[in-house]
């Protein structure tokens, strides 16, 4: 494989890094939804080391955070390092219909599943509604 040095290009590639380092955490993509009695948020951590995630609950704050660090090679010249490194941390507010006990999580593939069940005063359920033949009378 062929590969020319253009030396405008990496100082533009230089320049662009140097301007953009992110100095806070990165926002993790999520997505989050409702199945039935439980909500299950989705997030990408690809390249994540899985003992480096950590999601915690304080109240009604849902926070997650991981840390991707960069590889080091002894001997090896990098002519690209484009992955991002660094830390990551995702936080929302749940409501106050979630069981803040029984959140679970799940590290595959480089996804994070984060389930968390609605707590059984807010699941809906069944009213019986009472005919006139069912009312008991009151004396006054």
């Amino acid at each position: 494989m062929t590969m020319f040095f253009d030396p405008f290009r990496e100082l533009d590639r230089v320049a662009s890094s140097l301007l953009d380092q992110r100095q806070s955490p990165r926002l993790m993509p999520m997505d989050l939804f409702r199945g039935g009695d439980h909500y299950v948020l989705t997030a990408d951590l690809p390249g994540v080391d899985p003992g480096s995630v950590d999601v915690d609950v304080d109240g009604q704050l849902l926070t997650i955070r991981a840390e991707r660090s960069a590889r080091t090679e002894e001997g090896v010249q990098w002519l690209a390092r484009e992955r991002g490194t660094g830390s990551y941390l995702r936080q929302l507010t749940l409501g106050k219909d979630i069981d803040t006990e029984n959140i679970s999580a799940h590290y595959e593939n480089g996804v994070l599943s984060v389930m968390i069940p609605v707590a059984e005063k807010a699941k809906p359920r069944k009213i019986s509604v009472a005919t006139a033949g069912d009312r008991k009378k009151v004396s006054a």
